[in-house]
């Protein structure tokens, strides 16, 4: 059986297209609201309000971080920002109400701080690449899993 033809999608303004991905993300309007939903949940965490969805937010936050790391975006905070996976991963893995340490909060709080600088600095077609790296990770399996 055959497929149906899917013809390719059409830009219509292809300039507005190109010019929206060199914006700087800091003068985009989702931004705000990425930042708060970030900082919302590293909150969460901090009073002990936690659940999954939370965890995930932080997860994904800190993927993207990486990505950007690896696109030398920060790269002089790779430590720090290793060091705040390595607290979100141990906190995900002791599971039930995710109660921090304090060391785990300082380390989150930090790869946090890093992560608003690299959201200042860079582009939007640069955070969508970071994007697809973590989506490229996961697939390949590359990323560490929580168990």
């Amino acid at each position: 059986m055959r497929k149906k033809y899917k013809p390719k999608g059409i830009r219509v303004d292809a300039l507005t297209y190109v010019l929206s991905g060199i914006r700087p993300f800091a003068n985009v309007s989702y931004g705000i609201t990425l930042r708060i939903k970030n900082h919302d949940a590293l909150d969460k965490l901090r009073k002990g309000e936690a659940d999954k969805e939370t965890i995930d937010i932080l997860i994904g936050t800190y993927n993207v971080a990486e990505g950007l790391v690896r696109q030398k975006i920060g790269i002089e905070y790779r430590e720090e920002l290793r060091a705040g996976q390595d607290a979100l991963l141990a906190v995900a893995r002791r599971g039930g109400n995710f109660i921090l340490k304090s060391d785990e909060l300082n380390a989150l709080n930090l790869a946090m701080e890093v992560h608003d600088a690299q959201l200042d600095v860079c582009t939007v077609v640069e955070l969508e690449r970071a994007i697809d790296i973590v989506h490229e990770d996961v697939i390949h399996k590359r990323a560490r899993s929580i168990k």
